[in-house]
């Protein structure tokens, strides 16, 4: 029977007591939680998982990446407060500032055990380019040509990968289109001729030429 993450938290804390693993709880229809794995003990814990007997984690059949813009946050707590005369609870709502972030989301299922998916999550410092995570690659062959998709469009460069190169996007692309900030440009240098939506966007761009200024009416 698989464990429950709670249990198998308590077991990578006791086999490496100096790394820190958060439950993140997931509030949507999937009701997925998984552990957040600091950096530094990523690839010990990485293989705890996959040699255990009793989890044996020994496939990785998804990597996604997620970016994390800065977020404010709006908590209300309940304080007490003397109004006219008489102690009443009141909500007092403070913001909380989050700076942005990038993430490597990884589901794990055991082959051998036939259970999962156990689904362990790392995090960067920020969303500078040139983000640093360790790469699973070592551990689990199958996360290569994903986590190179994810140093591609995410932009995150990930330590120790056999190959780390562009997969989709060529050698000379600027920036990492699955980025929330990104911003496609007005053309794209492989289409010729624009058209449709690419026309339209650089129409708004750039200064209609002399041609198209006589054709206007008046």
């Amino acid at each position: 029977m698989m464990e429950t993450l709670e249990q198998l938290k308590t077991r990578a804390e006791a086999a490496f007591p100096a790394a820190k693993i958060d439950i993140v709880p997931n509030p949507g229809p999937a009701n997925q939680p998984s552990l957040l794995i600091d950096n530094e003990h990523a690839p010990e814990i990485a293989k705890f998982l996959r040699d255990d007997p009793t989890l044996r984690l020994d496939f990785c059949s998804n990597v996604t990446g997620v970016d994390w813009l800065d977020r404010v946050v709006k908590k209300t707590t309940k304080i007490k407060q003397v109004v006219a005369g008489v102690e009443k609870e009141v909500g007092q709502t403070t913001e909380e500032k989050i700076p942005g972030y990038l993430e490597a989301v990884y589901h794990l299922y055991s082959m051998t055990h036939k259970h999962g998916p156990v689904i362990i999550r790392m995090r960067t410092r920020d969303r500078a380019e040139g983000a640093r995570l360790p790469s699973l690659t070592p551990i689990w062959r199958s996360a290569e040509f994903q986590e190179r998709e994810i140093f591609d469009l995410y932009g995150i460069c990930f330590a120790g990968h056999p190959d780390l190169r562009r997969i989709l996007m060529w050698d000379e692309f600027e920036d990492h289109p699955m980025r929330k900030d990104y911003v496609q440009p007005d053309d794209f240098e492989w289409e010729p001729t624009p058209h449709d939506d690419v026309l339209a966007r650089a129409k708004q761009h750039y200064a209609p030429r002399p041609a198209e200024q006589e054709l206007r009416p008046s």
